[in-house]
């Protein structure tokens, strides 16, 4: 039997995938797009939605516990119920998907397949949908928006216990007494945090020498003292050696640390150490799509594959995993595809959010970037203790940190530890993107008291010494 002929196939419905079906129909062009397991990928469904949503749950517990620092108290004991922590965010995921399915539905032009699709040649596809049937089909345009999943950690006998994931950790009915996390990225950062302050006991280990790798010393080290005045354990330098589970459920996970051999014994553990693309059921060898070592799917600075009319987008080619970059992708192929442009994504600002409390916005290049780079800078740094609005909230915690070139007085980039960390980092990110000189954000007139106004007096640091 023939195939069934698009003009447009898209492989996934995330965050790229979706909003590019939708436009592409729109254009005039029939498209089919296929999704195995719901609609919004990763973020509406794993990712920023539930995890966030979440983590706001896990602030109102610290700031109950907190009370008496503002001079309220509450002579109950605080309980935490995961039950409903995890119904209401199963209720907002439910009506994210929903928004997002019901847009792509109703788009005249677009089918929406529910399914797994493969290929079987260069510009053709099989898809078994969840109804049991198959569909042939071929299009000369086929973008990949697959995503990734968690990766499994490469530790002696985890194949013989019950661990978490960033997904399943979300469907837990009950606090674990302790947790132990294997990860010191954004994921386990998050969920250490989130969990410590729902009642767990938190125990993190992290192979690299500091937490969040990418970030510059300073900023990793201001993070770990955070975590660990809330009460989260962190081992650095420290790598896992052997995972046993005992009949009762125990786990006990063997460490290499600076100081020696090491069991850690909890009652959870999350794998919180990378993703994996997902890429090994495409049966990327029918169409001559370059594949790399660790799955992901190299592309050109337009989002091309090796393979002409085949596209890579979001989190499966690699780079930075995030949902706004995703988004961007999307924005790239509709300026390319349909409106006749010549859109790249080389040279895009990355702007990202770590979600512990307090936030960790960061845009833009690193001090340590720029000093490899050989770049003749500035830093500007200030405590958040010495912010207004911080000491009016008792949100102290943290600092904020730009990096000016010297020659030009441009910000290039910077990062901000400090209560709504991502909204000050994105005022700076604007700034960058107008080729603003420092002076500028020195010399705005903000609003008082705000957090914006900091960056008045952060700035005012570099003509002060």
């Amino acid at each position: 039997m023939a195939a069934e002929r698009y003009d447009a196939v898209i492989i996934g419905a995330g965050q790229a995938g979706g909003p590019l079906s939708t436009a592409l129909a729109r254009a005039g062009k029939r498209t089919a797009i296929i999704e195995r397991e719901h609609v919004g990928g990763t973020c509406i469904n794993e990712g920023c939605t539930p995890t966030k949503t979440m983590v706001a749950s896990a602030r109102v517990a610290y700031l109950a516990r907190r009370g008496a620092d503002y001079g309220v108290r509450e002579t109950g004991l605080l309980n935490v119920d995961m039950r409903v922590v995890r119904r209401r965010k199963r209720d907002i995921v439910n009506d994210f998907r929903a928004g997002s399915q019901h847009a792509i539905e109703t788009t005249p032009g677009v089918d929406l397949l529910m399914g797994e699709a493969s290929f079987t040649g260069p510009k053709t596809l099989v898809v078994h949908l969840n109804d049991g049937t198959t569909r042939d089909l071929s299009a000369e345009i086929i973008c990949i928006n697959t995503g990734d999943r968690p990766a499994v950690p490469r530790v002696p006998g985890i194949e013989n216990v019950r661990y978490l994931t960033s997904t399943s950790i979300m469907e837990l009915d009950a606090v674990p007494d302790h947790l132990l996390i294997i990860g010191g990225g954004y994921v386990g950062l998050e969920f250490g945090q989130m969990f410590r302050r729902f009642g767990s006991r938190v125990t993190i280990i992290q192979h690299g020498k500091q937490l969040l790798s990418k970030e510059d010393p300073d900023v990793a080290e201001a993070v770990a003292q955070i975590l660990t005045e809330d009460g989260v354990e962190i081992l650095l330098s420290s790598m896992p050696q052997q995972i046993s589970q005992a009949p009762d459920g125990t786990i006990a996970l063997t460490v290499q640390t600076p100081q020696g051999t090491r069991t850690v014994s909890g009652s959870h553990l999350l794998a919180a150490a990378g993703r994996t693309p997902n890429t090994d059921r495409l049966n990327l060898t029918a169409t001559g799509v370059q594949v790399a070592s660790d799955g992901t799917i190299p592309v050109d600075d337009t989002l091309a594959t090796n393979v002409p009319g085949i596209y890579a987008l979001g989190d499966v080619k690699g780079g930075p995993a995030f949902t706004h970059i995703s988004y961007d992708d999307f924005r790239v192929m509709r300026r390319n595809l349909i409106e006749g442009g010549h859109a790249a994504i080389t040279g895009r600002l990355v702007p990202y959010t770590v979600f512990i409390d307090p936030q960790l916005g960061r845009v833009g290049m690193t001090e340590t970037e720029a000093r490899q780079q050989g770049r003749n800078i500035r830093v500007a740094k200030m405590p958040m203790s010495n912010v207004a609005r911080a000491l009016e909230t008792a949100e102290t915690r943290g600092f904020m940190k730009a990096v000016v070139d010297a020659d030009s007085g441009k910000i290039l980039g910077c990062a901000v530890l400090g209560i709504e960390g991502g909204e000050i980092m994105s005022m700076v990110e604007i700034a960058i993107m107008g080729e603003l000189s420092y002076t500028a954000l020195r010399d705005a007139i903000f609003a008082h008291p705000t957090l914006a106004e900091s960056l008045n007096n952060l700035f005012m640091g570099l003509d002060e010494g």
